[in-house]
């Protein structure tokens, strides 16, 4: 092989593993975002645009001031596409974009070998409370408290295939906006679009619980490539 042919190669491998795109001269997309958590993982869930129900979900590292891709998937998005999340309804299927924490993992299934996240198993008794009313809205319970309504809320173990594994997206979390919307997660994908979560393929998923590392503060933003909702925003 040529010399010029064999550089040519070295310098393509290199734009792959740093995740940037042949030809656009761009930085990786973590670079040109506003903010990544302050941590050194992060995961984006980015669209093509904002009515899109599908689009990539790609977990990076920073390594020596540098973000490298470290995997990707096809995602799946809400029904009705992507919402700026301050602006979001609950019931709206609509997936909240933004920058968020990844509070834990969980699963119908064991956690795969080598997840550091706290993993909590799901038991029949496990809800996520999604009663405005309650006391516990947007909150994993076990058991379902007597303010909560099971008609309101979500018996994790129902989603058999979608609840296999996951990750808590911090949305609207830490300090719950009534009506905001509750249960937003990153989960294994099930027959189609989602309810407003952002999922992945049952392997993606497995991967990025065994790569997530709470030692290195782990956020996922939420996006579009460009327009009001660009990912590059948050």
């Amino acid at each position: 092989m040529r010399p010029a042919a064999v550089a040519a190669l070295v310098s393509l491998s290199a734009i792959a593993l740093l995740g940037l795109a042949p030809g656009t001269g761009s930085v990786p997309l973590p670079a040109r975002m506003a903010d990544t958590g302050g941590g050194s993982q992060l995961i984006t869930a980015e669209a093509p645009a904002a009515d899109s129900t599908s689009g990539t979900v790609t977990w990076w590292d920073l390594r020596d001031g540098q973000w490298v891709q470290a995997g990707t998937a096809p995602a799946r998005f809400g029904a009705k596409g992507l919402v700026e999340g301050e602006a979001r309804k609950q019931g709206t299927n609509t997936t909240p974009t933004g920058l968020y924490g990844l509070p834990f993992g969980f699963g119908i299934k064991a956690a795969p070998a080598g997840t550091r996240v706290t993993y909590r198993p799901v038991r029949q008794s496990s809800w996520w409370c999604e009663d405005t009313a309650s006391t516990a809205y947007n909150r994993w319970v076990d058991p379902l408290p007597a303010d909560c309504r099971a008609a309101e809320s979500e018996q994790l173990i129902s989603y058999t295939t979608q609840y296999a594994h996951g990750l808590v997206v911090g949305f609207n979390y830490d300090r719950p906006v009534r009506g905001r919307g509750a249960g937003i997660f990153l989960h294994v994908n099930g027959r189609a679009a989602t309810a407003g979560c952002v999922s992945v393929p049952e392997d993606a998923m497995r991967r990025i619980l065994t790569w997530a590392d709470p030692g290195r503060q782990p956020h996922i933003a939420i996006g579009t490539t460009d327009g009001g909702t660009a990912i590059t925003r948050y």
